[in-house]
């Protein structure tokens, strides 16, 4: 891509500094020193098909995320297909059209010879693509489920156990042949007592077998390996499939009959009370599908019955968490800081992490996350009280929820105990709202790797990507996320130095910083005795110095954006800037203190999120920490340091290197990295220190009344504050499908105000990017062990500087 930024003649001398640095550093690389070699590799684990509530094939899904092409040119490098827990009734294996057809799954004009019930059908059905039932593509005797009650009890659904097993695996794992990509199934669960979690179980999918087996050249595949392990999970875990009492056995006549041929789970986790549960249901071998504070301890047996069976092949990641608002204890709804903390402490190596940085970010609310989105019981069965409560925080900020994007909230404390807690995204792609899937603008979602992407350290070793790889690097938090690609590279990395220690040369902020770029430039880990990166934790002695260095690559050229036209958000402060060709503003360095694991009876382990974060009665207003309880913060996290374009060194590459010092530590503390395209102070999108506002000034949606009586519901586009003034040549019509780039006026579906069109859709999520990592901890020897996460291999020099 052609540069369109000019370097200034200090940004070039700067470039030479850092080349000198770079070539005089004896330091090997990663591999020389014993290393497994690994890369950042990106990807996407929440998104759905037509087998759950979705608009696409599997095989469309896996082209649209996976291609790298003109019309689709995102293409990531591993991707895990998902989908809801509980039921469907599409069949998601057949594809749209013939341009998706393959040897073994190969395009058919119409379907086999059923209808929903099994009844003769008409001679010729036309073909529904995706969208035909699973009755009409197999018969309902092919398939155990329940009867659809939006349908009036005349489609049956098929239980997603079984999909998972008998259908989506082999289809995925024959797509990860042919097109020779790494490709996996995982689930978004439906979860007892809460909203809904990505997760995995990758035991027996994708088996090493398969890559030197032939592939078939007639209809028809047979699998070599399988997702029995995540079947089984689905079936005795997932809120959705409570009814289901079959053990995954299979049943040749309507009705929850078990036949005792199949499966035949037992649900049973060692060391739990299991059959002597009161919720125990004998039938189904499984916990009942409970809700509120008995569902939570149902989805801790969860989490508990991966680590007991699948340690190592298992993650467990609660998604857009803070959509559904607070915890409610009567039903499914959010999810409080006790119960990720309840998590970890069942699971530290399977629930390791959350998504707070939703998917749906062209949606008319950001993230689906608004005031008074959640109508909970208060009351009792007696005397019900329905009240709206918001989405924990409100809305979302720049696009990730309240939980990761307030400095000192929920994922704070948790950093603050030592947990290995990680930050995640996803795209959770459904449909692209008003447009068709092929357009490239979008009232609803983007497509896996579109706009949002997990940058992860794989530990490849120059072999062919693994589920079990990506399950190993999301579990080692080596980490960062980027929206709308406003960095595509990044190193960060912490270093300790003893000035002190006879016969050592401790290193210095240059050298840090060219170890740094190189890793950067190399798009791998730094590896280095005295250093630790995202994810791991450096044990000093105290007082010892420590150097932190960041290299990122702001790319140059133009992104994945549809809009040329300059960016609405910025114009507000006088920056003309394209919405295809975002800059880097600047980075916040944000730290803590680490004071150790709270105790799960004291009064700092259990807390709701305030449902009034955002003042109903003056939006812009936003409560302080002070009405978070102790639980859910941090009060010691901070801005530790903002670097911009006069603060770091420029290279004629686009990369960006900058470092800083902590002098004589003394108190076990982490650190960790977001950044953004918007400067402090842009109206409606940061305040003056460059936190990200609240997303409800690009919210074009209605919101509710907080009761049926309150009247004090908004009308559709009532808080839009960000006019879209850009006036083109290229502005398609709405009815016109548009999969180039180039539209260089505000589209016509902007939301209009008085006369003026306003920001809202995917123009404000293309405006407004930010990037985060995970974090790096320090601990320090005598002061409070980071207990949840482990130090990088320490090498006997590294060792003896220690003690």
């Amino acid at each position: 891509m052609s540069n369109p930024f000019p370097r200034s003649p200090l940004a070039l001398a700067a470039v030479a500094a850092l080349g000198a640095l770079a070539a005089g550093l004896a330091t090997p690389p990663a591999q020389a020193q014993g290393k497994t070699q690994g890369t950042y590799l990106a990807g996407d684990f929440h998104n759905h098909s037509t087998c759950s509530d979705g608009s696409t094939s599997m095989q469309r899904k896996v082209r649209k995320s996976m291609d790298r092409t003109a019309e689709t040119p995102w293409g990531l490098d591993w991707f895990v297909q998902a989908g809801h827990g509980g039921t469907g009734n599409r069949n998601c294996t057949l594809p749209e059209d013939a341009s998706l057809a393959t040897p073994a799954y190969p395009f058919v004009e119409g379907v086999a010879p059923f209808n929903n019930l099994g009844n003769p059908p008409p001679p010729v059905q036309p073909y529904a693509g995706p969208a035909t039932t699973w009755g009409a593509s197999l018969g309902a005797a092919a398939f155990a489920g329940n009867l659809s009650t939006s349908s009036g009890g005349t489609v049956r659904n098929m239980w997603r156990w079984q999909q998972i097993q008998e259908y989506q695996y082999p289809l995925m794992e024959y797509l990860a042949r042919f097109r020779n990509e790494p490709l996996f199934i995982g689930l978004e669960s439906v979860v007892a007592g809460h909203e809904h979690t990505s997760m995995t179980v990758t035991t027996g999918q994708m088996p090493l077998s398969m890559n030197s087996t032939p592939l078939p050249t007639t209809p028809g595949y047979t699998a070599l390996g399988n997702a029995d392990a995540l079947a089984q999970w689905t079936y005795c875990f997932d809120r959705g499939n409570g009814g289901d009492t079959s053990r995954g056995n299979r049943t040749t006549q309507p009705g929850n009959i078990n036949t005792g041929v199949g499966n035949d789970w037992d649900c049973s986790v060692p060391g739990s009370l299991n059959a002597a549960n009161p919720d125990w249901n004998a039938a189904g071998f499984k916990l009942n599908g409970a809700s509120g504070n008995n569902g939570h301890q149902k989805t801790v047996e969860a989490v508990k019955w991966m680590a007991a069976f699948h340690p190592n092949a298992s993650y467990y990641v609660p998604a857009h968490l803070e959509r559904a608002g607070p915890f409610n204890p009567l039903g499914n709804n959010g999810f409080n800081v006790e119960h990720l903390r309840n998590f970890n402490n069942a699971a530290p190596r399977v629930a390791f992490g959350f998504e707070s940085q939703p998917g749906h970010g062209a949606a008319d609310q950001r993230g689906e996350y608004t005031i008074r989105r959640n109508n909970i019981n208060v009351g009792t069965p007696t005397n019900a009280v329905n009240v709206r409560f918001d989405s924990a925080g409100g809305t979302t900020f720049g696009g990730t929820g309240v939980y990761a994007a307030q400095i000192g909230g929920v994922w704070d404390a948790l950093l603050g105990e030592g947990r290995n807690w990680w930050f995640f995204a996803s795209s959770d792609w459904h449909n692209r709202g008003t447009f068709q899937g092929d357009d490239r603008r979008s009232t609803q979602d983007f497509w896996p790797g579109e706009y949002q992407r997990n940058f992860t350290m794989l530990e490849h070793g120059g072999q062919k990507v693994t589920p079990q790889m990506v399950v190993d690097g999301l579990r080692t938090g080596n980490t960062w996320v980027s929206s709308g690609q406003l960095i595509d590279r990044l190193a960060f990395v912490s270093c300790a130095t003893y000035p002190s220690t006879k016969g050592t040369k401790p290193l210095t902020p240059p050298q840090v910083e060219a170890l740094a770029l190189r890793a950067a430039r190399d798009n791998s880990t730094l590896r280095h005795p005295d250093c630790a990166t995202m994810g791991e934790k450096l044990v000093v002695r105290p007082g010892a110095h420590i150097i932190t260095a960041i290299a990122v690559r702001d790319p140059s050229g133009t992104n994945f954006s549809p809009y040329s036209f300059p960016n609405p958000s910025l114009a507000q402060v006088g920056i003309t800037q394209p919405m295809d060709a975002p800059v880097l503003d600047h980075i916040d360095v944000i730290g803590g203190l680490v004071t150790g694991y709270r105790d799960p009876n004291g009064a700092d382990y259990t807390g709701a999120w305030p449902d009034d974060w955002v003042d109903r009665d003056n939006p812009q207003q936003l409560r302080s920490l002070a009405s978070v309880p102790a639980a859910a913060k941090n009060t010691s996290a901070r801005i530790a340091r903002v670097f911009g374009k006069s603060d770091w060194k420029a290279s004629s590459d686009d990369f960006r290197v900058m470092s800083f010092r902590i002098p004589q530590i003394q108190k076990s503390q982490y650190l960790r990295l977001r950044g953004t395209n918007l400067p402090a102070s842009v109206p409606f999108e940061t305040d003056a220190q460059g936190n990200p506002l609240s997303d409800l000034w690009t919210n074009s949606a209605a919101v509710s009344a907080k009761t049926t009586t309150s009247g004090d519901a908004f009308p559709e586009g009532h808080f839009l504050r960000i006019p879209c003034k850009a006036v083109g040549n290229n502005v398609p019509a709405n009815d016109v499908v548009y999969n180039a780039t180039g539209i260089d006026g505000c589209p016509n579906h902007m939301p209009v105000v008085g006369n003026d069109k306003m920001v809202a859709f995917d123009v404000a999520a293309w405006a407004d990017l930010w990037f985060y990592s995970n974090p790096i901890f320090v601990e320090v020897q005598g002061s409070s062990v980071v207990a949840g996460v482990s130090a990088p291999q320490a090498s006997p020099a590294q060792v003896a500087r220690r003690k």
